[in-house]
């Protein structure tokens, strides 16, 4: 069920995408918005104390939802490394404005905004691996998340770009940064079946797996913890 709350910023949000392609995530979006969606404008800081800011990151979870919503409805391929790239096409693909996209992305490039696009942008990431059922707890969780960040945004960059038929320069190019991942992994594995490779790494690799998931009870504000498994 839906809450006041929820439903005042969708109609904000509908509303300022009709003012975005123009004046970008800015003030007077924020202002059109509330003034077409009927709101008062002293409700709509309430619902977004940032204005436009918060709509812009409102806009990345309504496309974050959609893709979560196809994932777990869709058919996807057998191979976990297409699993990966569909997800990463069905999040381009649930995309409703590109222009909102391109503005999106002038704006968290700024410097005071920067932080916020990170964020939104390592949340989609996170919500990719944890719908696939990732179950990993200590720094995996990070890699994998921070490598399909630069995956997930080096490929919305030059989608922006993109002028081919159904966008198959774009997943064309998807599927080069998955493969170059890939072979990432690859190297990994055969650091880890070398003996004489293996045991140089063998104190790092302690470190590194004192390095904890972050715990949904925890009671802190941070991307993990050290310590052992509770």
């Amino acid at each position: 069920m839906t809450t006041p709350y929820a439903e005042t910023k969708d109609a904000l949000l509908d509303a300022a995408l009709m003012h975005v392609p123009f004046d970008g995530w800015s003030e007077a979006s924020a202002r059109a918005a509330a003034e077409d969606a009927g709101i008062d404008m002293a409700m709509a800081r309430a619902v977004c104390p940032r204005g436009a800011v918060d709509l812009a990151l409102a806009y990345h979870a309504r496309g974050d939802a959609a893709m979560v919503a196809r994932m777990q409805s869709d058919d996807m391929p057998d191979r976990f490394r297409d699993k990966v790239a569909a997800a990463v096409r069905f999040r381009i693909e649930a995309v409703t404005d590109k222009e909102a996209v391109r503005r999106g992305t002038t704006l968290f490039a700024l410097p005071m905004h920067a932080a916020d696009g990170a964020k939104a942008i390592w949340g989609t990431a996170d919500k990719i691996w944890t719908t696939l059922g990732d179950t990993s707890d200590d720094v995996n969780w990070y890699t994998k998340r921070a490598t399909l960040s630069g995956v997930y945004s080096a490929t919305v960059l030059y989608w922006l770009g993109d002028d081919s038929v159904d966008n198959q320069a774009t997943w064309a190019f998807l599927d080069r940064r998955i493969d170059d991942v890939m072979q990432i992994e690859k190297v990994k594995a055969q650091v880890r079946d070398n003996k004489a490779l293996s045991a140089l790494m063998a104190g790092p690799n302690w470190l590194l797996s004192q390095i904890k998931a972050p715990r949904p009870d925890a009671d802190i504000d941070l991307p993990g913890r050290w310590g052992s498994k509770p």
